[in-house]
């Protein structure tokens, strides 16, 4: 965990998240608010909460690791919003808010009257985020799913071994890409408030925050009219940048340029293969590469790969091996990242990934249990003139 300093500031101390969201993308945007100093109130429906307190197996005390893995450091509240005494808190809790987020079907919160116009007219400096899976317009009435989004949002397509079936992510990626998207977007709304008073309406998408994440595979389309295909462990413009088989495993290699080339070859004992026409610009790797991959690994097959790794990281070429999880938390804190934290009543919990040289982040504290904190509150919400809620300790 990040050292902390007695008196420390955290950068989004004070301010008070409304957090009307369910399921990855929403809770993940406000988990790093949280983890930045912000005071989250997680409003849940009574009696089932976030669908993810229910997706299990892992489970631990407190419910399910992924519920878990999103909620840390929040509030959480239960308001039944067809209720018209909770649908008054809610509305009170959205006017003492700096921050609202939600992940409601398009139109659906009008009826609460908590829309990004009924919020904004109760509170004109609110920060209001909508995270939705095809934005408001023609695919607003879309359900939005990571799983559905990574294959019509073509990152399947481009994912998995050549001659086999698309492939999703091993992860929810686009909805953490989205939750990113979205927290970004509301510190830079929050920063236009602090200017000028005013706050806006934030809105992200999953299918969006998918494709601007294909970064040079969408620039490639867009450059030539064609869609990349699936390539395996491969990159389409650059070689060798791949796994390569050494005697015992494979081995994670990038190649970034010519001279990098130079010196892996030297550390392999292929000394004249930087010289061979084939080989000597990276194009040339590119157009050849399964001659280019044979020679490597030729020379590869006579060590193991941990071998491997030392003497090239030794002479600079990035490489590594291919863990599973345990494998890389091992190695994050073998480099002295700290990747996990342990909360107090809590099941561990990754780092947050964001250093600060001077606000620093937050303790973590563990996630609520189904409306832990609902009077506590409510009855901050009937002292209209009552300080903002601190954050979670």
């Amino acid at each position: 965990m990040q050292e902390t300093r007695a008196g420390q500031n955290r950068a989004l101390e004070g301010v008070v998240v409304a957090d009307f969201s369910r399921v990855l993308a929403g809770p993940y945007a406000t988990m790093l608010l949280a983890d930045m100093g912000a005071t989250v109130v997680k409003v849940e429906r009574p009696g089932s909460g976030d669908d993810t307190r229910a997706w299990g197996p892992p489970w631990t005390d407190i419910g399910s690791s992924y519920f878990e893995s999103l909620n840390r450091s929040k509030r959480s509240t239960t308001l039944d919003l067809g209720d018209p005494d909770d649908q008054q808190a809610a509305r009170e809790l959205v006017r003492r808010a700096d921050v609202m987020v939600e992940n409601f079907r398009a139109g659906s919160l009008e009826q609460f009257r908590l829309d990004h116009e009924s919020a904004l007219a109760l509170n004109p400096g609110l920060v209001y985020a909508s995270i939705s899976g095809f934005g408001s317009g023609a695919g607003a009435d879309l359900p939005g799913y990571d799983f559905v989004v990574q294959a019509v949002g073509g990152l399947m397509s481009i994912t998995g071994d050549a001659d086999g079936p698309p492939t999703k992510a091993g992860v929810a990626l686009v909805d953490v890409l989205t939750g990113k998207d979205a927290a970004v977007g509301i510190m830079a709304a929050l920063r236009e408030r602090d200017t000028t008073g005013r706050g806006q309406h934030v809105e992200v998408n999953l299918l969006s925050s998918l494709l601007g994440s294909l970064v040079n595979q969408a620039g490639g389309y867009l450059a030539t009219g064609t869609s990349p295909g699936r390539m395996g462990n491969r990159h389409p413009s650059i070689a060798p940048y791949e796994t390569l088989q050494c005697e015992d495993a494979p081995l994670a290699v990038a190649i970034g340029n010519d001279t990098q080339f130079r010196a892996f070859a030297e550390v392999l004992g292929l000394h004249g293969v930087p010289d061979d026409a084939r080989f000597a610009a990276n194009a040339d790797r590119v157009a050849h590469r399964d001659e280019l991959v044979a020679t490597l690994e030729g020379a590869l097959s006579t060590r193991f790969a941990r071998d491997w790794q030392q003497r090239l990281s030794a002479a600079g070429i990035a490489c590594g091996p291919v863990n599973d999880v345990a494998g890389a938390v091992d190695y994050a804190e073998s480099l002295g990242l700290r990747p996990v934290d342990r909360p107090v009543g809590g099941a561990p919990q990754m780092r947050t990934p964001i250093e600060f040289s001077v606000s620093g982040t937050a303790e973590p504290v563990a996630p609520p249990r189904l409306g832990e904190h609902t009077k506590e509150v409510l009855d901050w919400l009937k002292q209209p003139d009552a300080p903002p809620l601190p954050p979670v300790t």
